[in-house]
């Protein structure tokens, strides 16, 4: 007899070693794009051990997947908020309008960078405020300095607000800088 528990498990494991062999992703990549062992990714396909239950794992899982992470059975709504950001969307958009599968988008960034950026499609982490950063993913989706200074500069005055600065009382100070800032930006070679 198979318990219910048992069952799910299954259901997710199978779904995973599925998606593993379609693309043929190596699971050694997949670990890292999820911030898992690989020996971890080898019980859940085995099913040696529970299915993740841990919200900020499935929704990773979920990202490399491209897949809704409601898609687990031991999916549970977290109670972490998470980021709505336009540029996130703008990002998708690119990658769709590029025809950039998941995996190949993050193949596109060095190992290390891929939590990250899987984190960050996610929601769980705001898009980056270093220029470079931010360049490395436009660079991925063919996107000019010219079309991504906007998000960089509304995410520049969203890091000003947090931290206290008034904007509409430092306006004069703000429209300078971000000035200096789009010159600069703008003369880059894209």
């Amino acid at each position: 007899m198979v318990t219910k528990n048992k069952t799910t498990q299954a259901k997710s494991s199978k779904k995973l070693a599925n998606f593993l062999a379609k693309t043929g992703l190596h699971k050694k990549d997949f670990a890292q794009m999820v911030g898992v062992t690989l020996s971890y990714v080898y019980n859940l396909i085995d099913e040696s051990i529970p299915f993740s239950t841990r919200s900020a794992t499935l929704e990773r899982i979920a990202v490399v997947m491209d897949i809704q992470p409601e898609e687990f059975p031991e999916y549970r709504i977290p109670q972490e908020p998470v980021l709505i950001d336009d540029t996130i969307e703008f990002f998708k958009k690119k990658q769709n309008d590029l025809g950039l599968s998941t995996i190949q988008f993050l193949k596109a960034f060095p190992r290390k960078k891929r939590i990250e950026i899987v984190d960050m499609m996610r929601g769980a982490i705001p898009v980056p405020l270093d220029w470079n950063e931010l360049k490395m993913i436009g660079n991925v989706l063919n996107i000019t300095n010219s079309e991504l200074y906007p998000f960089w500069e509304n995410r520049l005055k969203e890091v000003l607000k947090t931290a206290g600065m008034n904007l509409r009382d430092n306006q004069e100070l703000t429209a300078k800088m971000l000035s200096c800032a789009e010159k600069f930006i703008k003369s880059q070679i894209d």
